[in-house]
């Protein structure tokens, strides 16, 4: 039995102890050392003095034009390196509805010359009157500038508007009120049989003078 026991006891021990040992492919390490042998040996072109090279690593002569990038200002390869034009650019103007960016500075194709109002457009200087008591005209700044009609005090306490008016009118003449009833300025008007009424003149918001007499009931009577 002894032997059978020192077999197990060994046994057990090669489970519980060191690490396993790692079975490598010997063609890994010539993969491996081929790659390193290659990044050793690589060797980068040097263009200085010769030409320049772009960001896409495109390679340009000496004396050539190109254009970096996305950019739309040209470079010159010089023996120094690139050497770009950087221009100081003009303001564009502040109406500009269209832009060109095809050289190296952008550029104003169409400035608005209209006018927008309430939802519609208006030529430079054109008139027009949005409603009966406004004028108004499109300047050349393309701002709008209108003016609002002042309409006189209308002179009678009943006013209308017509459609195709700004200010109101009174279509029966001045009057004033009587009480509660509207009578023409101007003249004497009987409102009841002891009542005769007269409107203020040029003061129609003021209640009409009114005088009473004997009732003409009374004298019949």
């Amino acid at each position: 039995m002894a032997p059978v026991l020192s077999t197990a006891f060994v046994l057990l021990l090669a489970l519980l102890g060191g690490p396993a040992a790692t079975v490598t492919d010997p063609e890994d390490y010539a993969a491996d050392e081929a790659e390193r042998e290659a990044g050793e040996s690589l060797v980068f072109d040097d263009y200085r003095g010769k030409g320049c090279v772009d960001d896409s690593g495109f390679v340009y002569k000496l004396g050539e034009r190109f254009y970096p990038g996305h950019s739309n200002c040209p470079c010159m390869c010089t023996e120094d390196g690139p050497v770009c034009d950087q221009p100081e650019c003009p303001k564009l103007h502040p109406k500009c509805t269209k832009v060109e960016h095809n050289g190296c500075c952008p550029e104003c194709k169409e400035v608005k010359n209209f006018c927008e109002y309430r939802g519609k457009t208006y030529k430079i200087l054109e008139e027009f009157k949005p409603s009966p008591c406004e004028w108004c005209r499109c300047e050349p700044n393309n701002e709008v500038h209108c003016v609002v009609s002042d309409c006189a005090v209308p002179e009678c306490v009943n006013p209308v508007y017509e459609p195709a008016q700004c200010c109101p009118i009174c279509k029966n003449g001045p009057n004033c009120f009587a009480g509660s009833t509207i009578i023409p300025a101007g003249i004497e008007v009987k409102v009841d049989d002891c009542t005769i009424c007269r409107c203020h003149t040029g003061d129609w918001w003021k209640p009409a003078q009114c005088l009473r007499r004997e009732c003409l009931n009374a004298q019949s009577s």
